[in-house]
């Protein structure tokens, strides 16, 4: 740009030349005439999450088509810059118009010298748009641009990038919360090898190991030794000092949350849902299943959480949205991390609360209130909403079932109706698991969760199912008086659950891994079999507890289909509050059913 370099943008006709048509699009070329025609109207930048893989939501592209629907309502011009073709934000409809360019520091330059909007939203794409935050508004402060509508400089809208730098950037962000006298997992950051062993040793294994600035848990582990961490730092990551690696205390068997918040520019704070992860800590967030509400947390750590989420909140001034991760443990939280930004936990929030949370951001972010949106307490639903993941193991050969820190989800449902069992059931249903009604279930748990498989086993037994279990698991069962059939693993002889599997004689498994070498290569085996021969398998102890509760409901009777917006009868009134993204006064809460 600086030696006069720039580019044209050419225009993809929509309309096949038929017509003049309102919804081009643009590429870039450096040939020709620049055929883009930006207007003076008020226009917004929204900048989407570029290719999309395993691990980086579709939720980004839901909140980015919100984000223009209720910009355009409000009568701005909407301009998506997106790169990727399989997302909605790309469809040629729902933007005024769109900018099929990657997102770049150079290329959004471009699209902002051509276009001159009066807004840039980063909240909305993920970690793709955040990365270049910061140089962005850097180089909008060294070459401030006018904006096409005459209404001062061109701005990034919403929380600033520094503050999400300091959300982002380890040091920083521990020095925030030390200021707040909030609790962290103990960690750090560490530039080299030999940092990264002093800390883990400082903190004592197991420890969390990941790259700083990542999505979806990229190249993140549990390490619980030396040998480990050796091998972690020498195959998958480079340690130097221009990519240090986290490294943080494991909180072993503890409880994540993920909490949701809106923010806008007079300091005021609304928490839209507080989501319990039925999956212990350690598993990513994006693959495990959650509740809303939450369903095992104590009253006053929840008003420990909404206290520490304002406060987060207000030090970062944040304008728009906000997700904090906890990690509860003994009843104590820890803040895990913060994204101040659109999170994927936004569009199963919305259809849980009924508040179209992504729609609201973008009218804050714009210049609104929360009081001018209606949005001013945090919802208290009367249902409870449970989010699934969908995973895509069957189309990955050798790929291990085992849920851990990197993400692999490829999808999400939810379930919803009056309480948990029926709601996990419905999850359940709707990801493809296909829970049996009867026959004999597998258990073999690491010797942590031993004791905790008593109690499922009791329910299981109680409603029918035979258990059979590995012997180690079987004596627990046997001496809590459970009657259980005892086989050997894999490795010991026959006959093992392999033999069961293939005979058809086990309908469901529940597994969890010791972690030890052997028991992750049997383990694997016998996943992948499962896998194979389509028998459910859950591979978490807090999943083993949910199923327990699902199968306990499905056998009570069959559980009813109710459409979602039955759930809000405030709004059956108006049957496109969903979609327009504005409240209607609220009515007295409508009285939950007794039964399903």
């Amino acid at each position: 740009m600086v030696l006069g370099v720039v580019p044209s943008f050419k225009r993809v006709d929509t309309c096949a030349a038929e017509f003049q048509a309102d919804t081009p699009y643009m590429y870039s070329t450096y040939d020709g005439p620049c055929e883009s025609a930006p207007t003076n109207n008020r226009k917004v930048l929204i900048l989407g999450g570029g290719p999309n893989r395993i691990g980086q939501g579709i939720e980004f592209d839901y909140c980015c088509c919100h984000a223009s629907f209720a910009l355009r309502d409000q009568g701005f011009e909407t301009i998506m810059m997106n790169c990727n073709p399989e997302t909605v934000s790309t469809d040629y409809d729902t933007s005024s118009r769109l900018y099929f360019e990657p997102i770049t520091l150079e290329d959004v330059l471009n699209v902002i010298e051509v276009e001159r909007p009066e807004g840039i939203i980063v909240q909305f794409g993920g970690q793709t748009p955040l990365k270049i935050s910061t140089a962005l508004q850097q180089a909008l402060d060294d070459n401030p641009i006018p904006t096409a509508s005459g209404n001062g400089n061109v701005k990034v809208w919403g929380t600033q990038p520094d503050a999400i730098d300091e959300a982002e950037d380890r040091d920083r962000w521990m020095a925030l919360l030390a200021r707040l006298d909030i609790k962290q997992p103990a960690g750090g950051m560490a530039r080299s090898e030999h940092e990264a062993f002093d800390k883990a040793h400082a903190l004592g294994y197991p420890v969390m190991v990941r790259p700083s600035y990542v999505l979806g848990g990229r190249a993140m582990e549990i390490v619980y030794n030396d040998d480990e961490l050796k091998t972690y730092i020498t195959t998958a990551v480079e340690v130097d000092p221009e990519r240090p690696v986290l490294v943080d205390k494991y909180l072993d068997r503890a409880v994540e949350l993920d909490v949701d918040a809106l923010c806008d520019q007079e300091g005021n704070i609304v928490i839209c849902g507080i989501m319990e992860h039925i999956e212990q800590a350690g598993v990513h967030s994006g693959d495990s299943a959650c509740s809303l509400p939450t369903q095992t947390i104590p009253t006053t750590t929840l008003n420990t959480i909404r206290e520490w989420t304002v406060k987060v909140a207000k030090a970062l001034n944040v304008v728009g949205l906000i997700n904090i991760q906890y990690a509860i443990q003994d009843e104590q939280p820890y803040i895990i991390e913060a994204n101040p930004r659109a999170s994927r936990t936004v569009p199963f929030v919305a259809k849980a609360v009924g508040h179209p949370i992504a729609k609201y951001a973008s009218l804050l972010m714009a210049g609104k209130t929360l009081k001018d949106i209606g949005f001013t307490e945090e919802p208290k639903p009367r249902h409870v909403a449970v989010k699934e993941v969908v995973l895509p193991f069957n189309k990955f050969p050798g790929a291990d079932t085992l849920l851990g820190p990197e993400m692999r989800s490829t999808g999400e449902v939810m379930g919803i109706d009056y309480d948990f069992a029926s709601s996990y059931a419905k999850a359940q249903i709707a990801a493809g698991q296909k829970l049996p009604m009867s026959g004999k279930v597998f258990i073999s748990m690491a010797d942590k969760y031993k004791a905790d498989a008593v109690g499922i086993a009791k329910q299981l037994t109680d409603m029918g199912y035979q258990v059979v279990a590995t012997r180690g698991t079987a004596s627990t069962l046997m001496s809590a008086g459970i009657k259980c059939e005892s086989i050997f693993k894999i490795s010991e002889g026959r006959p093992n659950p392999a033999d069961y599997l293939k005979n058809g004689e086990v309908t469901m498994m529940m597994i969890t891994s010791g972690g030890d070498e052997p028991d992750l290569r049997d383990g694997k085996d016998l996943r992948r079999l499962a896998l194979t021969l389509q028998v459910p398998i859950v591979t978490t102890i807090a999943g083993a507890k949910a199923t327990a509760l699902a199968l306990k409901a499905m056998r009570a009777g069959p559980l009813q289909q109710v459409p979602l917006q039955d759930y809000f009868p405030d709004y059956k009134d108006d049957s496109n509050y969903l979609m327009v993204g504005m409240p209607k006064p609220a009515a007295a809460a409508a009285e939950a059913p007794a039964r399903r």
